[in-house]
Order: C-alpha cells, then structure tokens, then sequence
C-alpha cells in the first residue's frame, strides 16, 4: 500500500515462463492417474513406463505448481471428543483440537498451524474486515495456507511495525495472508513504538494513519495467537519489553500477550510503561469479535490460551490435544 489508500497485493518480478502442454503432460498424467483414479505410485510407474522416484518427483512437481491441493476436512477435528468439552467448558462456538504427534513433540506447532491454515478460510464470507495480529505462529499459518480467495476480504494489520527475526512482523503476517486469500490488504505504516506520547499522538492524526487505524477499529473478525510471558516470548525477542520488566508484570499476574499487550489469567489489561507509546489494536477493541481464530501451539501455551479465552478475545480455538487437556483440567 502508498499513500492514504490501500491495495490489492502485487506480484513483483516478471512472470516465470510457461511451459509447454509438452513438458506439463507426465506431471498431469501421474498425478491424474494418483488423485482421480487412485492408482498406487508403483502402479503409475508401470502404466506410464517410468521408475517410482521419477512418480514421486513428478506428484511432489504437482503440488509445488498449484495443480494439486490437498485440504484438511476440518470437520473431523471439530466433532472431536476434547473439541465438544472445550466448547461447552469454556463457551466457544467451535474448537478444533489436531492429535499430538508422539514420536515428534516440536511437530505440534506445525500440526495446529496446518489446520488453522485449512480452518480459517470457511470461517470468512464475502465482505469481512479480518484483522491479523504477529509472531512466529500467526506467520507460519499464514505461509500454510493453501490461495483460497474470498470476494470482497479486506486484511488488516492490527498493530504498528516492530523488526522481528525471521520475517514474523506484523506486515509479513498480513500481506501473506491478504496474498493467500485474495484481499484487500491494509498495512499500518507506523513503528508499533514511539520513543514519546506526544511523538504518538502527533503521528497518529496525520490523515494517512488515521485512515488506516479507523479500519483497523472496524474489524469484525480476527487471527491471533496468544504469547507468553517468559524469557522467550515474542515481545521481548523484539525488543518491545525488556526481560525484566517482563518478569515484573510475571510477579504481578500478567501470563499472556495480546497485540502486544499484557493480560493476566482473566483476560484483563495489565499496564506497561511502554503502552502509552505504543500504535496499535487496544484490548478493548479485541473483544466481542463475531468471529476471532485463536491460534494455541508449543510450551507453555495453555495458559496464554485461558487467559485469552476468558477475557472474551476468542470464539473459535485451533490447538492441540495435549493443550486441549491442560485447558480442561483448569476449566471454570
């Protein structure tokens, strides 16, 4: 987006050049041959007189190209066992809870991210304001998703600009995101914090931003994940808070972080000394959402997670069902 009016995600770069019905012609067949008429790959082999490696790189081709696409029925997830108790526990309209994987506990985050990625397009219609928050979990969702657009989307960033490692900022989650489902993308070109209140409030009249913040206020839905307090979490990688005014608010009752603001196990705001310098959603517009997709993966998330739902920033949770179990042992 340039200037006070936001744009439709471009391509940069020329276009790559298309190959020939020629060349395409043994990536379609196997995977014709794999995907509609369920042949095994040794039986594909055989019919088009190729060895198996050269099936698996030619269905591997496939999928890389966008030919084939492969969802997840979220439907399954959502009538598990641990979903019903965690809806009627905690009062979300709908949760999906994925299985662990027991030979590999760091596949979780990939596993929860996977399905939000196939979950959250059926959550959205034709006309939705989505808001998006940041991290590491919210951009890994987002790079999951497989383009599915929807007519008339607008994606918001919901909060100012902060360097993070690895391209987790908030301007990377959105406009991937914006990519992946068609929308109308609406960055917020602001650093998320300012050295002064006054430098703040200053920026934040100037027509261009005020724009911008005015859509962020008109969200009525959201993607989130829910942070942590400790010596790792995404605000104090970024250098947003310190670790030990971080341990501060920890001894104090915060355990979770929202946009970048702290909440405690209720769900309600603890100030911070840099929160009157900050750009961005305030808690209280992350309410009372029709729709808001918590996203809940890796160490020490179930808490973070509670703590979201019970502040009413969430209606519908994707996670794991080792976190679905620590949610429900400490259910209201």
């Amino acid at each position: 987006m340039s200037g006070s009016a936001p744009s439709k995600p471009r391509k940069s770069g020329a276009e790559p050049a298309r190959m020939t019905y020629r060349d395409d012609a043994p990536f379609i067949e196997a995977a014709w041959l794999y995907y509609h008429n369920g042949l095994n790959q040794n039986e594909i082999a055989d019919r088009m007189k190729i060895s198996r490696a050269s099936v698996v790189n030619y269905l591997s081709e496939a999928r890389t190209r966008g030919w084939v696409r492969v969802y997840l029925d979220s439907s399954v997830f959502l009538g598990h066992r641990l979903s019903e108790d965690l809806c009627a526990a905690y009062g979300l309209s709908e949760a999906l809870v994925v299985p662990d994987d027991p030979a590999d506990a760091e596949a979780e985050v990939a596993r929860v991210t996977r399905a939000a990625a196939d979950w959250l397009p059926r959550l959205l219609v034709p006309g939705d304001r989505l808001g998006v928050s940041w991290g590491e979990t919210v951009y890994q969702m987002a790079h999951q998703m497989t383009a599915t657009p929807i007519e008339d989307l607008t994606v918001v960033q919901l909060l100012g600009s902060r360097p993070a490692s690895l391209g987790f900022a908030a301007e990377a989650c959105t406009s991937v995101l914006a990519q992946k489902l068609g929308g109308l993308c609406i960055n917020l070109h602001v650093p998320l914090l300012l050295t002064s209140k006054a430098l703040r409030e200053t920026l934040c009249e100037e027509p261009v931003v005020a724009a911008q913040l005015a859509a962020l206020a008109n969200c009525n839905k959201t993607v989130l994940a829910c942070g942590t307090c400790d010596a790792e979490a995404h605000i104090v990688q970024t250098g947003l808070v310190g670790p030990q005014e971080l341990e501060h608010h920890a001894q104090q009752g915060a355990v979770g972080v929202i946009c970048g603001r702290l909440i405690d196990a209720e769900g309600q705001p603890v100030k911070t000394a840099t929160e009157e310098r900050m750009i961005g959603v305030s808690l209280e517009k992350m309410r009372n959402k029709e729709m808001a997709l918590l996203v809940a993966a890796g160490k020490g998330r179930a808490v973070s997670a509670r703590a979201a739902i019970r502040g009413g920033y969430v209606t519908h949770l994707t996670t794991s069902s080792r976190i679905a179990r620590q949610l429900l042992e400490v259910a209201p």
